[in-house]
């Protein structure tokens, strides 16, 4: 099952099959308070240019069209726990949910999330730090995302621990050379850095979130063949994750332009876009 769906997902998930997707991903809106948007340009090599380059080149600057929208919620906490709910149907009796968010709302949604599930299908919180962009000088740089994974079932969930990537010592002459080429496990705190603006991987999508981090937490929780649900699928990051490793995916986003990203970057794929 490899599908790309436009509607309101709340709305959406109502008319999803039963217990289909073994592992549900969001990466809802952050509920800023500010419209979400990432500049856009093409650069076009031009005698007369707007830009002086290296070695005295000239060049045109294009600004494109560039994907937005509103991050502001009266009621956040609802707004998302009524699509959570939605969506725990869809979830297979040994499923997994991870609910992506910032310093903002997490805290709120914790204790929503333990209200709705038990506090005993609560497994990690895990933190995803990075190091780039502004530093204020009146606070401490906020530079990591918190990601909430959930179990529907305590007892019995998929954790492929053997298909965790590895990450390299910190101090490897301390624990020999055998264990050094191997590597150490993650932690629940998560290094990685964010889709680098130069990158292959960049769609021009605001919010989008790096590659790795789907990957790691799909080949853990997922097995060939299973499928993920992502109902804030934005630039499809959790399609490009699922698919790579072999697993299907449903994505569901209302923005067309959510829709038309997805689209491109999942073609070779060959998705159903509805």
């Amino acid at each position: 099952m490899k599908r790309i769906v436009q509607g309101d997902n709340l709305q959406v998930l109502e008319t999803l099959p039963r217990e289909f997707a073994r592992l549900i991903y969001i990466d809802p809106p952050f509920n800023t308070g500010r419209s979400q948007s990432r500049e856009r340009m093409q650069v076009r090599a031009a005698a007369d240019g707007e830009r002086a380059g290296f070695g005295g080149r000239r060049y045109d600057v294009e600004r494109l069209a560039s994907p937005s929208y509103e991050d502001t919620f009266d009621d956040y906490v609802s707004f998302l726990i009524s699509r959570i709910d939605a969506a725990l149907p869809s979830l297979t009796p040994d499923g997994s949910l991870f609910v992506h968010l910032d310093y903002r709302e997490v805290h709120y949604v914790k204790v929503a999330l333990d209200r709705l599930l038990g506090r005993e299908r609560f497994r990690n919180e895990i933190i995803w730090a990075y190091d780039f962009g502004g530093r204020p000088k009146r606070w401490w740089p906020a530079k990591h995302d918190t990601i909430l994974w959930y179990v529907m079932d305590p007892k019995s969930y998929v954790f492929q621990f053997d298909e965790m990537d590895r990450i390299p010592y910190m101090a490897p002459g301390l624990v020999g050379k055998e264990k050094a080429a191997r590597g150490k496990t993650p932690t629940d705190v998560w290094w990685h850095t964010i889709v680098p603006t130069n990158s292959k991987e960049k769609t021009g999508y605001p919010t989008q979130k790096p590659l790795g981090v789907l990957e790691r937490i799909v080949k853990v929780h997922t097995e060939p063949g299973d499928v993920v649900l992502d109902f804030f699928a934005g630039s499809g990051t959790t399609g490009e994750a699922a698919a790579r490793l072999g697993r299907g995916f449903v994505l569901i986003d209302e923005h067309p332009e959510a829709i038309a990203t997805m689209a491109k970057r999942l073609a070779r794929w060959e998705p159903e876009v509805v």
